[in-house]
């Protein structure tokens, strides 16, 4: 039966095609304003950042960005799609003519054309700013530079000296070596982190010039989690690119990357206790899941400082759990504990209060500068010199190596874009302190985070056969590193391409790698 333009059938096939038509400009709008909101706050970091983000999770974030992202993306996507479709589907009597046409209300079949070509449009720009083409293009790209350059620490010599060295890693939130002033290599003014810079000087500090300096972020390691695998493993954090596989490659069923042998699995197989500590809920991002899949003893946060009364059941300081002044008072009691036992320690610290957006002002800080973030920089760079100095006090230093290190550049992008010029080259914060070797050449290096993984286990006295581990090069030594070889355009771009080798050894299941991985090649 054939049915006219007023049946029922038609009615309802036509209020679909509307609401499917109103859902489209919906989420064309938030596409749109959530690509502008994200790189308005983030800048651009890489499509595989937002990638794992939206695979991983949300548990545990701010509130406050949260709330940011609901006031700066979600409501003027709801404000213009409103706007947009109002009079884009008037269903009124005629408004508007040109003789016998019909100019408003818009006739349906061209407000659906309008409505499909805004949208796409929308999605389409979105795509571009997030650098989601770029990751595409990349992801389907093979290359080989893991087959030629990777060394799997499975088959390199490492021998520890008699008496291992204790490690306390100090991972500071988007530090910077930026903040510092500019006739220090820095990008502003003033130094904000004098104390910091102290250290830097006054021990080990790798640089890419002839002051304070360091390395660079290279892709898969802009985000906390992913700069965590960097520093621990020497490769980046690829997201798995099936569905199927962001489940099982990245924590949801009890393991991450457990084909990787990192620092952690390492000095498990040498009788570390291991404890991480961090001042949020650990599970966030994977990070708990990953370093228990590597070796870790122990985890405090949020949760564990709940429980064992560092701070009142419930505690929320409207951050992202409890500030850094509480976080190095929690270190130290621990630390007391651990130094006791009768194993080395390697204990690994990551602090929060310098995070975007604007950083976390607590009680220790000052107002010395108008923007909140310098304050909290600064106070950052205060409380990270004492805590040294509390280290260097006690009995168990002698034979402690301590590493402070950046995660990866701030996120902080309205900071930025306000008090440094878009051509400076920025690179994060490094520091080794009681290492137990010589450095052939602190200055004038070019290297990135990957590198922070072998240089750490020599600055522990650790001798690395052929000086590489992972895609990272002992910078203690006269070797050059990859970014040295390829340079950072370069490198960046063979890290992004797909690599079946990343897939095949590193993705997996902790059964099949305890079947047919061998345990790494160490001495002590």
């Amino acid at each position: 039966m054939q049915t006219t333009s007023h049946s029922p059938v038609s009615r309802i096939l036509n209020a679909i095609a509307l609401v499917a038509l109103c859902l489209l400009i919906l989420i064309a709008f938030l596409c749109f304003f959530s690509a502008a909101w994200y790189v308005r706050i983030y800048g651009r970091i890489g499509f595989d950042s937002i990638l794992y983000t939206l695979t991983g999770g949300m548990g545990g974030v701010s509130t406050d960005l949260i709330d940011h992202y609901l006031a700066g993306a979600v409501l003027p996507a709801l404000i213009c799609t409103v706007l947009v479709i109002l009079p884009l589907f008037w269903a009124g009597k005629p408004l508007l003519r040109i003789r016998s046409i019909t100019l408003f209300p818009i006739p349906r079949w061209i407000a659906s054309l309008l409505a499909v070509a805004l949208s796409l449009g929308l999605i389409f720009y979105a795509a571009f700013d997030v650098e989601l083409v770029d990751y595409l293009i990349n992801s389907n790209r093979t290359g080989a530079l893991y087959q030629d350059e990777y060394k799997d620490p499975n088959g390199v010599t490492i021998t520890f000296p008699e008496e291992k060295r204790n490690l306390i890693y100090i991972m500071l939130e988007s530090m910077e070596t930026s903040y510092l002033s500019e006739d220090l290599g820095g990008a502003l003014p003033y130094n904000l982190i004098p104390e910091l810079t102290q250290l830097a000087q006054d021990n080990i500090n790798f640089s890419h010039n002839t002051s304070v300096g360091g390395f660079r972020e290279v892709t898969g390691t802009s985000w906390t989690i992913g700069a965590m695998v960097g520093h621990t493993a020497g490769v980046p954090l690829k997201v798995p690119s099936g569905i199927a596989d962001w489940q099982n490659g990245y924590g949801k069923e009890g393991e991450f990357l457990p084909g990787v042998t990192s620092l952690t699995s390492i000095l498990q197989a040498q009788g570390y206790y291991q404890a991480l500590m961090v001042g949020s809920d650990a599970s966030f991002g994977g990070r708990k899941t990953y370093f228990e899949t590597h070796g870790i003893d122990k985890i405090y946060d949020l949760l564990t400082a709940w429980y064992d009364g560092t701070v009142d059941y419930g505690y929320w300081n409207d951050w992202w759990g409890f500030e850094d002044q509480i976080l190095f008072e929690y270190a130290k009691q621990e630390l007391t504990a651990i130094s006791q036992k009768d194993q080395p320690f390697a204990f690994t610290l990551l602090t929060v209060d310098t995070h975007h957006i604007g950083g976390y002002r607590c009680q220790l800080c000052g107002s010395d500068y108008e923007e909140s973030y310098e304050n909290a920089i600064a106070c950052s760079s205060r409380q990270v010199y004492a805590f040294v100095e509390w280290i260097m006090a006690q009995p168990f230093y002698e034979n402690t190596t301590i590493v402070i290190t950046g995660d990866h550049c701030s996120m902080d992008r309205g900071y930025f874009s306000r008090n440094v010029d878009d051509g400076y080259e920025r690179h994060i914060y490094n520091c080794f302190i009681n290492a137990a070797a010589t450095p052939f050449s602190t200055q004038n290096r070019q290297f990135c985070t990957l590198d922070m993984f072998p240089t750490t286990l020599a600055a522990m006295g650790c001798t690395i056969e052929g000086q590489r581990l992972g895609l990272g090069t002992n910078l203690f030594s006269a070797m050059p590193t990859l970014m040295e070889k390829m340079g950072y355009t370069k490198l960046c771009a063979e890290l992004s391409k797909k690599s079946e080798f990343y897939s095949q050894n590193f993705y997996g299941k902790i059964k099949d790698q305890e079947e047919t991985s061998p345990a790494p090649s160490t001495t002590g």
